[in-house]
């Protein structure tokens, strides 16, 4: 009989991000420079505590744009095993606003799907591009880098 105690361990601790998949009626994708590393991303951020991930995702989307959107659905979670980061991401249509650039980022633009796959790292445009092939929602997780057991 063994008399060594069992390990006492605290629950891992995540947190939860949204993002917005915001396509235009031509197709074209919303996407932002980011102020932090200069790297292209779809807009989004953390989801405060007490807000509906639907409604986190309009207010980060127009936080960061300046683009009110209606969330229809949401098409992938992804996990970043590194940092413990869980993003909800939800396609959207925009509603109205006029871009701009906020303290989060340099540039705003409506990018094509080819244009996404060239700019934006592996683990940031297979959400957008998850986003358009209506197979969704679509489970994945990364380290941050690159995509864990597959690719784009």
């Amino acid at each position: 009989m063994s008399t060594s105690r069992e390990a006492i361990s605290t629950p891992p601790l995540h947190s939860v991000s949204v993002a917005g998949v915001v396509v235009r009626e031509d197709g074209r994708l919303l996407a932002i420079r980011r102020a932090d590393n200069g790297t292209w991303e779809l807009p989004g951020g953390v989801l405060e505590l007490s807000e509906a991930p639907e409604t986190g995702v309009a207010r980060e989307v127009f936080e960061e744009t300046g683009i009110h959107v209606a969330v229809n659905e949401l098409t992938g979670v992804y996990k970043n095993t590194t940092r413990g980061i869980v993003a909800l991401v939800f396609r959207c249509k925009p509603s109205g606003g006029v871009e701009r650039t906020s303290s989060e980022s340099t540039a705003v633009a409506w990018l094509t799907p080819e244009e996404v796959a060239e700019c934006m790292s592996e683990v940031f445009a297979i959400r957008l591009l998850d986003a358009l092939d209506g197979n969704g929602p679509h489970v994945r997780s990364h380290d941050g880098k690159q995509l864990i057991g597959g690719s784009m």
